[in-house]
Parts: structure tokens; sequence; C-alpha cells
């Protein structure tokens, strides 16, 4: 919780002399805390996003021949993305054709 100074419009820090209270660093306002104060906020987490697209993004891929790190099935999809700056090669993610195992390459 933020308190600003009534005297100044500065923020009030907490400081613990003799007992708890607020003071102004730039004018001598003091206010004693006679109460405890807290407030608890939880976080809400976000939804994660599939960055590949999900399930949608792999039904017109082209396959390739290359083994499962998985289940070493000899086949798996495959899409090129540029994931980081055009002067750097793109990254191929690779999705098997037999267990759905995802990896990267690159």
């Amino acid at each position: 919780m933020l308190t600003f100074c009534p005297a100044c419009g500065n923020l009030l820090m907490v400081e613990q002399a003799g007992g708890m209270r607020f003071h102004c660093q730039t004018c001598p306002y003091v206010y004693d805390i006679d109460r405890q104060m807290s407030k608890a906020m939880y976080m809400q987490q976000k939804e994660v996003d599939d960055v590949l697209g999900g399930a949608d993004a792999w039904k017109n891929v082209q396959k390739t021949d290359v083994t499962c790190p998985k289940c070493s099935h000899p086949r798996a999809f495959f899409q090129e993305i540029q994931t980081r700056s055009a002067d750097e090669p793109a990254t191929l993610f690779f999705r098997c054709e037999g267990c759905a195992h995802q990896w990267k390459e690159g």
C-alpha cells in the first residue's frame, strides 16, 4: 500500500523507531502506525500460447525421413520457423508421425 505525505505529497517510508511509523524524507511529517496493515494479492497465471500454433498448425505440413528420438519412428512432420534475427538460420521443428513427440534442431 502506497501512502503519500499530506504536507508535501512525497511517498512516505516505513521506519521502525520505537514502533512502526511512516515518515517523509523531505519534510518533518511523521505518522505512527497504530494497527497492522497487510493485503495479500495472488498473481493470476496467464494462459500459455502454443508457439507452434497448436494442432491445426501441423495439418498441412511436409514429412521427412528423420528418426524420432523418443520412439525411433522413421518419419516426422516438419516446419521451418525463423525464431531469431534474420541473419541467423531458421529453426526446424519436428513432430513424430508415430507418437506425436515434438523436438527442434538448429
